[in-house]
C-alpha cells in the first residue's frame, strides 16, 4: 500500500525521465552543476580513467576526473533523445540516445544508453554509459 509521502507509479516515471532528460540537456548546455548527483554517486563509463571495471566515485571525482577533462568536446554538441526504459521496481532509467560531438574532426556520432539509478529523493547515486568509443579513440576506424 503507498503511503502519502510515497509517489503514484506515474509520478515516479515522470520523476525519472525528468532527471534523465535534465542529464543530457545540461550536457548540451555545458550547465554540469545542473545534474542532480548524489554525493557518493559512482559512474561507469568506458573513457573514464579507470574504465567500466573501475568505477569513479563521489561527486568531486565526477567532477574533476570525468566532467573537466569532457568539457571541451561539448562545445556545440547536438543530442537527441530517442527513447527510455525503466525496471519493474522505478529505480533506474535508461535513456537512448544520439549525441553528435562537432569539437572535433570530423565530427562523431556516438549512440548511447546511459543507465541512471535514481534514489527516492530524486539523486542520480549510479550511472552507467554505454557506448562503442571508437569514434572517439580510432576516428575513421569503419573507413578501413
Amino acid at each position: 500500500m503507498q503511503t502519502a509521502s510515497e509517489p503514484t507509479a506515474a509520478e515516479r516515471k515522470e520523476q525519472l525521465r525528468t532527471i534523465a532528460e535534465g542529464y543530457f540537456e545540461a550536457l548540451r548546455k555545458k550547465n554540469l552543476a545542473a545534474i542532480p548527483y548524489d554525493d557518493k554517486v559512482t559512474l561507469r563509463a568506458p573513457l573514464t580513467p579507470g574504465g567500466v571495471n573501475h568505477p569513479l566515485t563521489g561527486k568531486s571525482a565526477l567532477h574533476s576526473q570525468w566532467w573537466v577533462p569532457m568539457e571541451p568536446a561539448l562545445e556545440g554538441v547536438e543530442i537527441t533523445v530517442l527513447d527510455h526504459y525503466m525496471n519493474a521496481s522505478m529505480t533506474a532509467i535508461c535513456t537512448e540516445a544520439e549525441i553528435t560531438i562537432n569539437a572535433v574532426s570530423p565530427p562523431v556520432r556516438l549512440r548511447v544508453a546511459d543507465r541512471f539509478t535514481v534514489s527516492a529523493e530524486g539523486k542520480i547515486i549510479e550511472q552507467e554509459n554505454h557506448f562503442d568509443p571508437r569514434d572517439v579513440t580510432n576516428p575513421g576506424w569503419q573507413n578501413g
